[in-house]
């Protein structure tokens, strides 16, 4: 394992963090999961990443029984806040209430007295802006959380984040987790260029496309029992999306390159994600201890221009990258 600084901070992460989004709570059983959890541990994950809204809050306490015992110096615990986590009108946005009960109860869930890098997982259209900056920057003084960063955020809403902390001279943002891969790339005309000149950190999250790149799914064919395409319970919706014969077979086509390197099209597609510099960390999922050890196999491959070059000839105009794509539902609607 590699690691790297996130962003510009001093906080080092591992180049692929572990992430509890579509498995601790639901797909997999607890038992299970804890493996996962120990075996990212001893293959050199330090990182780990959850949410408030994870499994309607059970992820988050996975998690944290997953971790206990563990030295809690040696490992970087992100979570976030902003979905709905209660029946409430105030248990969703950014609001100070909101945020305040929020990293309360995710602290208790974790079994830990602070977190790493807190992070709003959405923009709020609803809360002032200053009013969650706040209520982050008094988190911060009180040493229940160490960094600060946000999900899916556009440009302007991070300029604008930006420009009241630095008039108030409030704690600055080091990190920003979208969803980015070789076929979601939405960020890298606008966000990237502005994060990377301000010191913020991409925590890239389905780096992916929901399993798409692993080549497991083929043109024609049926979803393999058992993956999360076949799965109505587990956002299959969202591969569903993905799910077209001309994605597909674009997508097969990488494989040729994959072989060339002698690697999985996961450690190819991880790999790819990793060799932005922007880039501090690459969210995986894993609902067995055997892909944790194969995905982590992508820290420290180097890709050359020339095979980058190749992979987006390979995919040609199948990426998106229309930055207007980068949107924040509302979550009062």
């Amino acid at each position: 394992m590699e690691y790297r600084r996130l962003g510009s901070s001093g906080m080092y992460v591992s180049e692929i963090a572990y992430g509890n989004w579509l498995t601790h709570g639901t797909q997999v059983e607890e038992d299970i999961a804890i493996k996962c959890v120990r075996t990212a541990l001893d293959v050199g994950i330090t990182t780990f990443d959850t949410a408030d809204v994870y499994a309607g809050t059970k992820a988050e306490t996975v998690l944290g029984k997953a971790l206990k015992g563990v030295r809690r110096e040696s490992y970087e615990l992100f979570t976030k806040v902003y979905w709905p986590t209660g029946e409430g009108k105030n248990d969703r946005g950014l609001s100070r209430k909101h945020i305040m009960e929020s990293v309360h109860a995710s602290l208790k869930r974790l079994n830990t007295d602070h977190i790493d890098l807190y992070q709003f997982h959405r923009f709020d259209v609803e809360t002032p802006l200053e009013e969650s900056l706040q209520a982050f920057e008094d988190l911060v003084r009180q040493g229940k959380v160490h960094y600060i960063g946000f999900s899916e955020w556009d440009a302007s809403q991070i300029k604008s984040a930006l420009d009241i902390q630095k008039a108030r001279g409030w704690t600055r943002f080091v990190s920003s987790q979208p969803q980015y891969s070789a076929l979601w790339r939405v960020i890298e005309k606008e966000v990237m260029p502005l994060c990377k000149s301000e010191g913020i950190g991409q925590i890239v999250w389905s780096p992916l496309a929901q399993g798409l790149l692993s080549g497991k799914y083929l043109p024609g064919k049926k979803p393999p029992a058992g993956s999360r395409a076949s799965d109505k319970k587990v956002g299959s919706g969202m591969v569903a999306n993905w799910m077209k014969d001309d994605i597909l077979q674009a997508v097969a086509n990488l494989r040729p390159i994959a072989d060339a390197h002698g690697i999985t099209m996961s450690q190819l597609a991880l790999a790819w994600a990793l060799s932005h510099s922007n880039v501090s960390s690459v969210i995986m999922g894993a609902s067995k201890p055997s892909q944790v050890k194969e995905n982590v196999k992508a820290s420290g491959i180097k890709l050359d221009a020339q095979t980058l070059a190749s992979i987006d000839s390979a995919l040609g105009d199948i990426p998106e990258t229309d930055p207007t794509k980068n949107v924040s539902p509302n979550p009062r609607a």
